[in-house]
C-alpha cells in the first residue's frame, strides 16, 4: 500500500474507531481492486484503538493460558497496557507465548487437543486478524464457508442440500481431512501468506505465533507443524492455507477434467464434492490425495468415501437390489435421499446425527441427576438454556420429529429426578415445572432454497 507507517500515537491521538474501520474499509477496496497486490506496509493499522476493541470483543469468562491473566485483571490499567503493547508490537519487542495445551473430549471417545493462548497473544492476533480478513475475504471462493464474517455452518448446510437437488448429481465424496490443524506446514503457510502480504513485520508476527510451541503440565515443547486449536488467528490461517491448497487447486480440476455437474462447499477442514458421474469421482479423489501430499496433508480414510446420493440414487440401487441409498453426515447432520410428501420430488432429508443427541442427553442427565437437590429457580434455567442451544443449531425444517423425541426424553429425565427428590413433588407440581422451563419445540429455520439463492 502506497501509506507509510504511522508514527508512535499516544492513547488520546489515536483515532476514533469510525476512523479505523475505515482504514480498514479502504484496504478491502484496495484488495478488491487489485487481486494481485502485496501490501508492503499493514502493520501501523493494529493502532492502540483496534486493540482495545479486540480486547473487548473477547470472552470475559475464557481459561486463561500460560500467563495465568485473566480478562477482568488485565483491565486494571487497561490504558497503559495497550499501549505499551502496542509499542512492543511495533518495535519488534513483542515475544509470543507458548499456548496452554487442555484436552477436551470428543462424541468418539477419543479427545481434542486445544491450545489457549495467553491473553495479550489473543489480543494482537485479534487485531491482526481484522486487517489480514479484510485481504483475503477478496480472494476467498464462494463455496468456501467456515469462520467468515457472514457466513455459518447453515449457510454451508443450505449449500449443500440446495446444490444436491438442483444439479444432475449422483455422487458424493464426503472427506474430512487428517488432523489437519496439527498438519499445517509453517514453511507453506508463511509462503501463501506471502502471496498478499509484503510487511515482514506482519510475517514475522504470525511466524512467532507458529513457533510459539505448546506448554503441557508445565513441559514447553517446540512445534514445527501446525497452528493450535483454539488460538483466535488459527481460523483464517486455515481458511488462507486450505485456499491455496485445495480451494483453488478444486476449482482448476473442475474446469479441466469435469464433464457434468460438480459441486463443492467446504466448512473449515470438512468438505463434501457431489459429481455426476462416478468415474470422475474417483480420479478426483485420486488426484485430491496427491495434491494433499504434496504439502504434507492427507484424508481420514476411516471418514472420506465416495457414495451413490442423489435424486437417481434410490431408483438405480433399487433396479441393482442394492437397497436404500447411503447416507452421509455433514456438520452435525445425517443427509438422506428422500422424497417430498406432496409431489413425491426427490429430497434431502436432514436429522441431527444420533450419537450427537445422545451424547447431549447423557451430558444433561449427569447435570440434572447432580444438581437435583439445588432450588429450581437455579436448575430450570440452566436446563433451558441447554435445550434452547440444541434447538438453534438442530432445528431446520425436517427435523422436528427427532427433536421432538429429544425434548421429550429431557422431560422424561428431570421428571425421574424431581420424584427422587421428595415426595412432595406429585404429578401436577412436576408438570407445572416441566411446563415452565422447558421450552417449546419451534422450527428456527428457513427451507434451504429460502435462504440461499443458487
Amino acid at each position: 500500500m502506497p501509506e507509510g507507517n504511522a508514527s508512535r500515537q499516544t492513547w488520546r491521538q489515536t483515532p476514533s474507531w469510525a476512523d479505523q474501520s475505515y482504514k480498514l474499509d479502504r484496504v478491502r477496496e484496495v484488495a478488491d481492486r487489485d487481486k494481485g497486490l502485496r501490501f508492503t506496509s499493514l502493520l501501523h493499522h493494529v493502532t492502540p484503538r483496534l486493540l482495545l476493541d479486540s480486547y473487548q470483543a473477547l470472552s470475559r469468562d475464557a481459561a486463561s493460558g500460560v500467563d495465568a491473566m485473566t480478562w477482568g485483571e488485565y483491565q486494571t490499567g487497561l490504558a497503559g497496557r495497550l499501549i505499551d503493547l502496542h509499542d512492543r508490537v511495533h518495535s519488534g519487542r513483542y515475544r509470543a507465548k507458548p499456548s496452554k495445551r487442555i484436552y477436551i473430549p470428543k462424541g468418539d471417545g477419543r479427545e481434542r487437543p486445544i491450545g489457549i493462548a495467553a491473553l495479550e497473544d489473543k489480543i494482537v492476533q485479534s487485531a491482526l486478524g481484522r486487517v489480514l480478513e479484510r485481504i483475503f475475504e477478496s480472494d476467498f471462493l464462494n463455496f468456501s464457508y467456515g469462520f467468515r464474517p457472514g457466513r455459518s455452518q447453515h449457510n454451508a448446510l443450505d449449500a449443500v442440500t440446495v446444490g444436491i437437488e438442483r444439479r444432475k448429481i449422483s455422487w458424493v465424496l464426503d472427506a474430512d481431512l487428517k488432523s489437519f490443524f496439527d498438519s499445517i506446514s509453517h514453511e507453506w503457510m508463511l509462503k501463501f501468506l506471502g502471496h498478499r502480504i509484503g510487511d515482514g513485520r506482519v510475517l514475522r508476527l504470525v511466524a512467532k505465533w507458529l513457533r510459539a510451541g505448546v506448554s503441557e503440565d508445565g513441559e514447553w515443547s517446540r512445534t514445527t507443524v501446525g497452528t493450535p486449536q483454539g488460538a483466535v488467528i488459527s481460523p483464517l490461517l486455515a481458511n488462507i492455507f486450505l485456499h491455496y491448497v485445495l480451494d483453488l487447486w478444486m476449482q482448476q480440476w473442475r474446469k479441466r477434467h469435469v464433464r457434468g455437474d460438480m459441486i463443492m462447499v467446504r466448512y473449515a477442514d470438512d468438505f463434501i464434492v457431489g459429481f455426476q458421474y462416478r468415474g470422475e469421482a474417483e480420479r478426483f479423489r485420486q488426484a485430491l490425495e496427491e495434491r494433499l501430499a504434496q504439502f504434507g496433508l492427507a484424508l481420514q480414510e476411516r471418514k472420506t468415501r465416495i457414495i451413490e446420493f442423489g435424486r437417481f440414487a434410490q431408483e438405480n440401487r433399487k433396479a441393482r437390489a442394492e437397497g436404500k441409498p447411503e447416507t452421509f453426515d455433514f456438520l452435525g447432520f445425517t443427509h438422506i435421499c428422500g422424497k417430498t410428501r406432496k409431489s413425491g420430488k426427490f429430497t434431502i432429508l436432514r436429522k441431527p446425527i444420533a450419537k450427537r443427541l445422545r451424547s447431549k442427553l447423557k451430558e444433561i442427565k449427569s447435570r440434572v441427576m447432580r444438581d437435583r437437590h439445588k432450588p429450581i429457580r437455579e436448575q430450570g434455567p440452566l436446563i433451558r438454556a441447554c435445550l434452547q442451544g440444541v434447538f438453534q443449531y438442530y432445528a431446520v425444517p425436517g427435523s422436528f420429529v427427532w427433536l421432538s423425541g429429544f425434548r421429550a426424553a429431557v422431560r422424561r429425565i428431570w421428571g425421574h429426578a424431581l420424584r427422587r427428590r421428595s415426595q412432595k413433588y406429585k404429578a401436577k407440581r412436576i408438570y407445572r415445572i416441566l411446563e415452565t422451563w422447558i421450552p417449546k419445540l419451534k422450527i428456527l429455520h428457513p427451507y434451504p432454497n429460502q435462504r440461499l439463492r443458487v
